[in-house]
């Protein structure tokens, strides 16, 4: 008697469970688009677009790829150093700058020389004596900072990268800050 009891009660919690877990209103959305969530205390898809777009335009503007003879540039991916609280995967800015440059025609990145060993070992390992060298190497580092005032969180997050020739000089740089602000919830969890 028991049993039958629970079966309804079974079946509507085994309702509500699937139709809880599912998102009735999830759609896809333009990537780094307007509709895109914007955490204050988080650096968001968006972020790693805008800086990096901006870094590229700025490097290709610069003219400093066009010195290098013959073209197109190689470029040497250096580290990138996470300066944040939070755990970044720092391919979500590099490699959106290596696929622009190599898109213009300017640049081309080696796989073969990195920090740590190269990003491609079968290629490196491929690689015959009379490759060219790097021409330059790209480093950088994100750092955050924070302020509040009473309600309003805000947070910056810099976007900071170097070129560096294959002298060791620095011939191009960029800085790029992206800045939020929020108002904190007046009832927490």
């Amino acid at each position: 008697m028991k049993i039958k009891a629970l079966i309804p009660i079974a079946t509507l919690a085994l309702a509500f469970a699937v139709t809880g877990c599912s998102s009735p209103g999830a759609h896809y959305i333009q990537t780094g688009g307007q509709e895109s969530v914007v955490n204050v205390g988080q650096i968001n898809i968006q972020d790693f677009m805008s800086a990096a777009d901006a870094a590229t335009g700025d490097l290709l503007a610069s003219g400093v790829l066009d010195r290098v003879q013959p073209p197109p540039a190689v470029l040497a991916i250096s580290r990138f150093v996470n300066d944040t609280s939070q755990q970044l995967d720092t391919d979500l800015l590099v490699k959106r700058i290596r696929v622009a440059l190599l898109h213009s025609g300017k640049a081309v990145t080696t796989t073969t020389y990195g920090v740590g060993g190269p990003e491609d070992p079968l290629a490196a390992q491929m690689q015959g004596p009379a490759s060219r060298a790097p021409d330059f190497t790209l480093s950088g580092k994100i750092i955050e900072t924070f302020a509040r005032a009473g309600d309003i969180r805000q947070a910056t997050y810099s976007f900071q990268l170097s070129l560096t020739d294959n002298r060791g000089l620095a011939v191009w740089e960029s800085d790029k800050d992206i800045t939020k602000q929020g108002a904190r919830p007046s009832v927490g969890f």
